[in-house]
């Protein structure tokens, strides 16, 4: 095991070294200062997805969905509720499909919300439809034992 790990920051996009023993400890960006584990899941674009799966260290889910879509609306609270259970295990992040849709071929995208679970920038599993936050944490740390 590595005494330290790399974590791209979610609001400036510099990437950080953290040592492994402060990571429950609430680590914030060298270069903005903000949290690099915030209270909520936070906005990717193709670039910074692209960015974090290069270089992140951490697991990190990412919610797949559009404005217009109803389960993807009521799905939004229970996807924040569980990246408050799992943070700093896990990281979450959620996506905008309407807005960045060259993601969607690219990740074979066939409807929403789709949830991608990705460790050391590899796709571990996804499971598409609306579920609730004890179905989301139980699936990231089963997806995560295999």
């Amino acid at each position: 095991m590595t005494d330290t790990f790399h974590i791209i920051c979610p609001a400036c996009q510099a990437k950080n070294r953290i040592p492994t023993a402060r990571r429950s400890a609430g680590p914030t960006c060298g270069a903005c200062k903000a949290p690099l584990f915030p209270d909520a899941p936070f906005e990717l674009d193709e670039a910074r997805l692209n960015k974090h799966l290069r270089n992140d260290e951490v697991p990190l889910v990412v919610d797949f969905w559009a404005p217009w879509c109803g389960p993807c609306k009521m799905m939004g609270p229970m996807f924040a509720d569980a990246s408050r259970r799992m943070s700093p295990g896990v990281r979450f992040a959620k996506l905008d499909t309407e807005q960045h849709q060259s993601v969607g071929s690219r990740f074979q995208i066939r409807g929403i919300p789709l949830i991608i679970l990705f460790d050391k920038g590899k796709e571990v599993a996804r499971h598409a439809g609306a579920i609730n936050a004890d179905q989301i944490a139980g699936w990231v740390r089963q997806s995560l034992k295999g």
